[in-house]
């Protein structure tokens, strides 16, 4: 970011600065906003002892082996995201009108099956459409990417709900729904019940299963669907993040998987896709970005919203074929 600063009790408070401080406000640790900014400990310290002159008094205190905010630092921090946001919106206003277009990054996280349904999809699409926009994308489920779309070192995430399990609200930025899509069961082709228009749950009481890692919204949605639809406890045998390495494990041991249609609704081989002959369990894929976005921002978002309905109309279709 480049040097801007504002007057404050005739002093002159570098944002830069104020970025580092809300760094450290939100991570609790020098070492970890430091590690977030690409900066050493050292260079950190000598950041807020800047800051802390510039401000005529002390912004941190130490509670054991973290820090916290004093009342002038949280004051600050307070107003920190409004100046930021604003520098990022005229930074990107500038940019467009220098190119006469929409330009700019936008930097993209999103989980696994997203990432391969709908972000890629959009960045073809956006390249055609916006080619002065640079979009930079990571996978990364919505925990670990939060932080970093609050400091703004991401711009849009692209994160899940499953039925039953909401996330917590955050009033600081706007979410609306991509898509809801349902969550199949999974059984290798030879199984007998491969043939099956719809399944019920409970006749796969005795069946292994592969889910994702425990502490995801996948596995307590496995435990949740398997207890309160299915009434067994699932012999769990498998764990991974991976959805395509899930498949492959239904593929080749005969275990059982509970997956959405961003993962199955594309024909994968080795499988079939059946819907719960009753119940069933649905999921939310959402769009998060901040309160405020720019229009570069906003175009990468449209294009998302496309990208999404296409992938759950092929989906759709998929389940009536």
């Amino acid at each position: 970011m480049c040097g801007l600063s504002f007057s404050y009790s005739e002093q002159m408070i570098d944002l830069r600065r104020l970025r580092v401080l809300r760094e450290v406000h939100v991570r609790g640790t020098l070492h970890a906003a430091a590690q977030a900014l690409g900066y050493t400990p050292s260079a950190v310290s000598q950041q807020l002892s800047a800051l802390e002159r510039e401000a005529g008094t002390p912004l941190l205190e130490r509670v054991g082996r973290n820090v916290r905010l004093t009342e002038a630092g949280q004051v600050l921090v307070r107003h920190a995201d409004g100046l930021l946001e604003g520098v990022e919106a005229a930074a990107a206003e500038v940019a467009a009108v220098s190119a006469g277009r929409l330009a700019g990054v936008v930097r993209v996280a999103a989980f696994q099956s997203a990432f391969l349904r709908i972000v890629a999809p959009a960045i073809r699409a956006l390249a055609e459409r916006h080619p002065a926009i640079r979009l930079e994308a990571t996978e990364t489920e919505v925990e670990q990417a939060l932080p970093d779309l609050r400091l703004h070192q991401l711009d849009l995430l692209v994160g899940d709900e499953y039925d039953a399990q909401p996330r917590a609200i955050h009033p600081e930025f706007q979410r609306e729904v991509a898509l809801r899509e349902r969550i199949n069961i999974v059984l290798p082709v030879d199984h007998p019940l491969a043939n099956a228009k719809r399944i019920r749950l409970a006749s796969l009481a005795g069946l292994p299963w592969a889910t994702s890692q425990p502490g995801t919204g996948h596995y307590a949605m496995h435990l949740r669907a398997c207890r309160s639809i299915g009434g067994f406890e699932p012999d769990i045998r498998y764990t991974s993040d991976d959805f395509v390495l899930l498949l492959e494990m239904v593929r080749t041991t005969g275990a059982g998987a509970l997956l959405p249609d961003l993962v199955v609704g594309f024909e994968p081989p080795g499988v079939a896709v059946r819907p719960f002959e009753s119940g069933g369990v649905g999921r939310e894929v959402f769009l998060l970005t901040r309160r405020t976005r720019t229009p570069t921002v906003e175009a990468v978002a449209e294009q998302l919203r496309e990208a999404a309905e296409v992938a759950a109309t092929r989906s759709r279709a998929q389940s009536l074929s």
